[in-house]
């Protein structure tokens, strides 16, 4: 039988099998029995010739290296992209490749390298860094980290920016030089109403918030659900023109301090059998004829609330209480339209801060003597003040006048005098709210015209930096609210939902 006939018969036989190609080197490469050299390649070529073990790429037409580029060499041992400009890598650049034991991305266009880069190559001894422009901020940290830790060889290699790493060994440096936590302000929760006041306590163990809603006609309280992780509704006091709702626990018994513009303010005391607020006393309209914020507090053990009066007739006033409720105990100034009151500690000295429309801010003292707050001085040079709040520094006490018209301002007790030390831009602002989280003092400044805005204190320049913009309608007031390990604040808006934010730590170095 012929050769060919015989081939033929052998084929019809078995079948027809297809012998596999093996794969060509690619044209802008040159190739040995084990290696391969590219240059000018436009991408990472898809096939290689069998038992490739080291790639070089040079001079390559790319700027960006792709997720699993080489995971079809699992076999590389050495592998050297260098002298090209490629600028960005995915983290999963390398997948696969569990055999490489040297890595050069020298003379390249980096700037950062992706954190866990080199998490799969497992038996990597030898890699080259030099020759790239590295921008030493948190992006980097992983690596300072990593070269730490490693056993792998890394040649030195250096900070091309920012200024002040500018030179500097990246060997040099250590995770303690980059300060990379951050945080984010994020809404959490939306309460679909409107509300001028917002406070935040704890009762029976459980944590509340109150809520002002004039346009509802209730003072309504939350309670935080453990399970949920979420605020639930929880009673409502029927109130119709409710433009504050202040809780005061004393001696294990809560009270509600409501005040309305219209109808009376009034006093409830909270029942647990059956769970209910009951009205126990009415405040004297002829003294509080248009509340606008009520403040408690504690004297000599006593307790106190003021209720700020921003009418031309009424008069801001004290009431104490006495065992059976809370009574009438001193009027301050009349006639002068309050907005707010905030009390403080200054040395050990009792002191009322009063926020006017008519004239700077008065501050009251307390005469233990005569058990009375006694006019003390006024801060000047400072008009439509709608709140003065404050807050503490490494044991130094700071002010923030808020303005609707004008810049708010940032005051520092200097022992016999408030001297101011910063302006911050506030057109349209009624509250401010500083609050600490953590280490971190932060100030919200709220804005009717736009974005209300958070401050982070910096402590280098002892000043305020713009650390946020929150897009919430008309704030009226704020709360910070820590449980289970969550810190939100709360904002009550006069002309849209109610808001929760989550105040998160970001740690930049883990993008």
């Amino acid at each position: 039988m012929p050769p060919l006939c015989l081939l033929l018969c052998l084929v019809g036989e078995t079948g027809a099998k297809r012998v596999p190609k093996i794969p060509r080197c690619p044209v802008t490469c040159s190739c040995t029995k084990d290696s391969a050299f590219c240059v000018d390649t436009k991408a990472i070529p898809k096939s290689f010739p069998p038992g490739i073990i080291s790639l070089t790429m040079v001079n390559a037409a790319f700027t960006t290296i792709p997720e699993g580029a080489f995971s079809h060499l699992h076999l590389l041992q050495f592998l050297f992209v260098e002298n090209n400009d490629v600028q960005a890598l995915s983290k999963h650049t390398f997948r696969g490749l569990k055999s490489l034991t040297h890595l050069s991305l020298s003379n390249n266009n980096l700037q950062f390298l992706p954190r866990e880069l080199f998490k799969y190559l497992d038996i990597l001894t030898d890699l080259d860094l030099r020759g790239n422009s590295f921008r030493c901020d948190c992006k980097i940290k992983w690596l300072v980290d990593w070269m730490e830790k490693t056993n792998t060889s890394v040649p030195a290699i250096y900070c091309a920016s920012p200024f002040e790493f500018q030179g500097r060994r990246i060997h040099d440096l250590t995770p303690r030089d980059f300060n990379c936590i951050s945080a984010d302000f994020a809404v959490y929760e939306t309460f679909p109403f409107q509300s001028v006041s917002v406070e935040s306590y704890e009762f029976n163990n459980n944590q509340f918030v109150a809520f002002a809603q004039p346009d509802t006609g209730f003072c309504t309280l939350f309670v935080w659900d453990h399970v949920e992780m979420v605020f639930r509704m929880y009673h409502n006091i029927t109130a119709r023109s409710a433009v504050y709702c202040k809780p005061v626990v004393i001696n294990n018994t809560l009270y509600m301090v409501v005040a309305q513009l219209f109808g009376g303010s009034h006093i409830y005391k909270w029942e647990e059998d059956p769970q209910r607020f009951v009205k126990i006393q009415d405040i004297d309209t002829t003294r509080v004829r248009k509340p606008n914020f009520v403040e408690t507090f504690q004297l000599d053990d006593e307790w106190y609330f003021a209720v700020a009066d921003s009418s031309k007739a009424g008069s801001t006033s004290i009431y104490r209480w006495n065992s059976n409720g809370f009574y009438s105990h001193q009027s301050l100034h009349p006639w002068h339209r309050d907005t707010h009151v905030e009390f403080l500690d200054v040395e050990g000295k009792q002191r009322l801060i009063l926020s006017s429309a008519s004239q700077p801010p008065v501050v009251y003292q307390w005469n233990r003597s005569l058990r009375q707050f006694a006019f003390h001085s006024q801060i000047t040079e400072t008009f439509d003040v709608q709140m003065v709040k404050h807050f503490w520094v490494r044991n130094v006490l700071y002010l923030c006048l808020t303005r609707f018209i004008g810049d708010s301002k940032i005051l520092r007790w200097e022992g016999q005098r408030y001297v101011e030390i910063q302006t911050l831009p506030s057109r349209g602002s009624m509250a401010v709210y500083p609050f600490t989280v953590g280490p971190r003092q932060y100030l919200l400044l709220g804005s009717d015209f736009s974005f209300s805005r958070v401050y982070l204190w910096d402590d280098l320049t002892q000043r305020f930096q713009p650390f946020q913009e929150l897009n919430m309608r008309a704030p009226r007031a704020f709360s910070l609210v820590s449980v289970d390990n969550k810190d939100m604040l709360l904002a009550a808006s006069f002309k849209g939902n109610t808001l929760a934010y989550q105040h998160l730590i970001v740690d930049l170095s883990a993008k």
